[in-house]
């Protein structure tokens, strides 16, 4: 590792005191691999290392090469820093997540605090995950599709667009861009990039985030912050700030002391820190705000008609698709062009009101483009929590074949006809073929697939099994 900012090293003599050599000894160590699974698609048991802090988190032993590992495509699981699963006990030690929520994840990319709570939410609840960059947003998409839970909305727009969503979340999730200094074992090359100048700057840009989206969170409503960073202005003192400017205030969380996690305090606020001689995950910083005032009584326009950008399929087109998913009664269908898409109904008019106001890139699950009499399943389908199988034809493909399949090389299943294929793993869709006689066309996404050179042994079996 490269050598420490002097700086930075005095400033966590201070914050650790006799902790400090832990610490730096810490930082020489290899970061431990840790998995998010995804319960809903994946319920076998598990003999993997728990996370603490969270029900579906696990410690690898090692780093495999999860590109060459079905499930990760299947949405199996996600790879997800363990201290950043701390997310679960912010939620659920400050909500009822019983209830129909609207959610905001404001720095969205690449997804794991995404997948994350679309899988602790119910399944009434809206979540909007957004990303400012574009490329990055576009990851964001593939890996909520992956998920497949099937209500969450994916956004690539500025924070201080979200001012047109008055007071329209209960919950928001800001993992806010910072000086990175949580990530210096990691990501060697933060050290480089570190500098005080960089801290004041990434603490003003945080304020200025938090300004621009406050008023887009219900009075009453709660706001979990984050970073990956240790210093005091990035993290307690901006929670300082946002209580005394905003009348916000702050929320006690409760865990295990074996956790190794720090309470901090600031001015009233508490703030929660993760070390990495401490516990066993990177540099983590969290704190829970609750906005002051008590939410309003929705009020529902009635008289005028509302006029909606989304716009219900046709009962043909319907027709053709509805029996893809189980409970198709359960859900809005919605047409753009030739692309039909669902959201759970009850989800109709607050999604329709985000169609409004921000640019939405992807939305709920895209099931299918309809032509006429001609159907095209899509890749989102195949993926989807709510898939109806009994609807394909589905195929196993062994370990070969599903890499094969994923780098979008062709395979023969051994069989003929003319239908759409499910291709599976181990009963894990994976995505869609076409049979032209007794060969596939291979309709996996191209921008999804596996681009590295494969090695001389492929692995024996996914790190689940």
């Amino acid at each position: 590792m490269a050598h420490l900012p002097e700086s930075f090293e005095t400033r966590m003599q201070r914050l650790l005191g006799a902790d400090f050599p832990a610490f730096q000894q810490a930082l020489q160590q290899t970061p431990p691999v840790s998995i998010r699974v995804n319960q809903q698609k994946y319920t076998p048991e598990i003999n993997l290392s728990p996370v603490p802090w969270t029900e579906s988190g696990y410690y690898l032993s090692e780093r495999p090469s999860f590109t060459l590992d079905p499930l990760l495509h299947a949405g199996a699981y996600y790879v997800q820093e363990a201290s950043s699963m701390f997310l679960e006990q912010a939620l659920k030690q400050s909500i009822d997540l019983e209830q129909p929520l609207h959610v905001l994840d404001l720095c969205g990319a690449p997804g794991g605090k995404s997948t994350h709570l679309a899988s602790l939410i119910s399944t009434d609840s809206l979540l909007v995950s957004n990303e400012v960059i574009k490329s990055r947003a576009t990851i964001l998409a593939e890996n909520v599709a992956k998920w497949g839970s099937g209500n969450v909305l994916v956004t690539n727009n500025d924070p201080r667009d979200f001012s047109r969503l008055s007071e329209f979340f209960d919950v928001m999730v800001i993992d806010a861009p910072c000086s990175g200094e949580g990530m210096f074992r990691k990501d060697p090359q933060a050290i480089g990039e570190w500098s005080e100048e960089n801290v004041i700057l990434c603490a003003r840009r945080q304020q200025r985030i938090l300004t621009d989206v406050w008023g887009a969170l219900k009075p009453g409503g709660i706001l979990i912050y984050s970073t990956c960073t240790w210093n005091e202005a990035e993290n307690e003192e901006n929670m300082a700030w946002l209580a005394g400017q905003e009348n916000a205030t702050s929320i006690k969380l409760e865990f295990e002391a074996s956790w190794g996690i720090v309470r901090s305090e600031l001015n009233g606020v508490e703030g929660y820190r993760f070390y990495p001689h401490a516990v066993q995950g990177e540099g983590f910083f969290l704190a829970v705000m609750r906005k002051g005032g008590e939410p309003e009584e929705e009020n529902f326009i009635t008289g005028k008609k509302k006029k909606y950008k989304l716009q219900e399929a046709g009962k043909k087109e319907k027709a053709l698709v509805q029996d893809w998913l189980e409970n198709p009664e359960y859900f809005a269908w919605i047409q753009h062009n030739e692309t039909i898409f669902t959201l759970p109904e009850s989800l109709f008019e607050a999604a329709d009101e985000v169609y409004q106001k921000l640019y939405v890139i992807y939305g709920g699950t895209q099931v299918a483009e309809v032509a006429g009499k001609k159907v095209k399943p899509l890749q989102p389908l195949a993926l989807s929590q709510h898939l109806n199988k009994s609807e394909f034809a589905t195929f196993d493909l062994d370990l070969e074949q599903a890499i094969r399949y994923l780098r979008k090389e062709d395979i023969n299943l051994g069989t003929h006809g003319t239908d759409w294929a499910l291709l599976q793993y181990n009963g894990y869709s994976l995505g869609w073929a076409k049979q032209i006689g007794n060969r596939i066309n291979n309709y996996y996404p191209k921008e999804w697939r596996i681009r590295m050179d494969l090695p001389s042994e492929l692995p024996k079996k996914s790190v689940l099994e």
